[in-house]
């Protein structure tokens, strides 16, 4: 699928949608009238999508079995999203969630093998995501597919190595192109791929598979312990990862959306919740590769639902009451100013990026050389220089290896290149 290069006078907001009544487990019991009572919550800070989860294993429960009542209750709640002018992000394999693994009985105990090489596994799994992807494609307000939420997750308890992990993922997003071919295709990985030089998910299938890079933004990686919950490493570290996703990426115009990010405790408390929102937004919306940012979540969890982590049962933008909580009420302030400044820009007929900013060269070439990544991660010398220098304003991060390619430097907004030892 041909999509348009972003810029921050169009960027898409929306929620990771979590039930409010009953978490994902609220699938077992379907109700449209709650689904429709959670939607109308989100329908008045501006949003204009929602990510949702149907959960593999209730609707693909035998490898041969695909059960149709399940793909009807998530057609359901596609259409009630579009009732309140949302538009839907489909993830396919939940997989993981909130510290839950979610795998069929057909993978598991007897049958245990791996989801990411076995034959047969990959065989059901076509069928499941063939089948899904053609019937939420189904719907017009539908635009993008997910493999999953962060599939990486699922190892090592599926074993796999970077050339298993890449063929697995370019074959079902070729399977979601042919199935749904009006969609966005996209594949989903946690920071391990980032910053783990062990890990078996390489930053190159991130940033190129599928039709743009997806990112999620968590500071309880390390990085809020840094310089606490509103230092300049953790809120910029959404702008980070962006900036190294865009980076990475063979085509410089290639976007990146922000998938997740979110204001965990006790990593970021309730006080400065607000806060971390407006000032991590102010800055990843100054990045010209920024596509969208997709909050994590919609509701809290209710706490009568037991052994989730701490952090898990208050990520929401509404209490489990519907209630609006003030990281909310920012998040809604932002889209509002931000969507204004659109207008403004389109008016005057120019685009708001970060054009000519300066770009720090990184001897990293995550392309070739993943298991350099621990020289990048949260904490690195290079990310602290970054960190530093993002205080005086937008940077990029340019691969040395790219450096003189004028081209290269253009389309990505890049005026000059500062060494890593270079002080403003």
């Amino acid at each position: 699928m041909t999509i348009q290069h972003p810029s921050p006078d169009r960027v898409r907001f929306g929620v990771n949608y979590v039930p409010s009544a009953g978490w994902f487990y609220s699938w077992l019991d379907f109700s449209a009238d709650a689904v429709r009572r959670d939607f109308e919550d989100l329908a008045g800070l501006g949003l204009d999508h929602v990510r949702v989860f149907p959960i593999w294993p209730w609707i693909q429960p035998n490898r041969s079995l695909i059960r149709r009542r399940g793909i009807d209750e998530l057609l359901e709640l596609i259409d009630i999203a579009a009732e309140f002018d949302l538009d839907v992000a489909v993830d396919l394999l939940q997989g993981h969630l909130s510290s839950y693994d979610f795998l069929p009985s057909w993978v598991l105990t007897w049958h245990r093998r791996s989801l990411f090489t076995d034959p047969a596994v990959r065989e059901g799994v076509i069928r499941y995501v063939d089948r899904v992807s053609r019937a939420a494609s189904s719907r017009s307000n539908v635009f993008a597919i997910t493999l999953g939420n962060e599939v990486n997750n699922l190892w090592p308890a599926n074993p796999t190595d970077a050339a298993g992990s890449s063929g697995w993922a370019a074959e079902l997003l070729r399977t979601v192109s042919a199935a749904a071919p009006y969609v966005l295709g996209l594949y989903s990985l946690y920071d391990a791929a980032w910053y783990d030089p062990e890990h078996p998910f390489h930053p190159v299938d991130a940033a190129e598979l599928g039709d743009l890079t997806t990112v999620h933004s968590w500071v309880f990686n390390g990085v809020s312990t840094l310089d606490g919950p509103l230092g300049q490493a953790t809120v910029s570290h959404a702008d980070y990862l962006v900036e190294l996703a865009a980076a990475t990426a063979g085509d410089p115009a290639r976007p990146v959306w922000l998938q997740e990010i979110g204001a965990p405790r006790p990593d970021v408390p309730d006080a400065d919740a607000p806060a971390f929102v407006r000032r991590t937004l102010d800055l990843v919306l100054a990045n010209p590769a920024l596509w969208g940012v997709t909050w994590w979540c919609s509701h809290d969890l209710d706490r009568s639902l037991a052994d989730f982590p701490e952090r898990e049962y208050d990520l929401g933008l509404f209490t489990t009451a519907h209630r609006r909580k003030p990281l909310a009420v920012e998040l809604a302030a932002v889209i509002t100013e931000q969507r204004a400044a659109g207008r403004t820009a389109r008016q005057q007929g120019r685009r708001g990026t970060a054009a000519d900013r300066p770009g720090l060269l990184c001897e990293v070439d995550l392309r070739e050389r993943p298991d350099r990544r621990r020289e990048v991660a949260p904490g690195s010398a290079f990310h602290s220089e970054w960190v530093r220098q993002r205080g005086s304003g937008p940077l990029a991060i340019v691969p040395a290896t790219r450096a003189a390619d004028p081209k290269y430097l253009t389309t990505r907004g890049i005026g000059r290149l500062i060494e890593p030892t270079e002080r403003s």
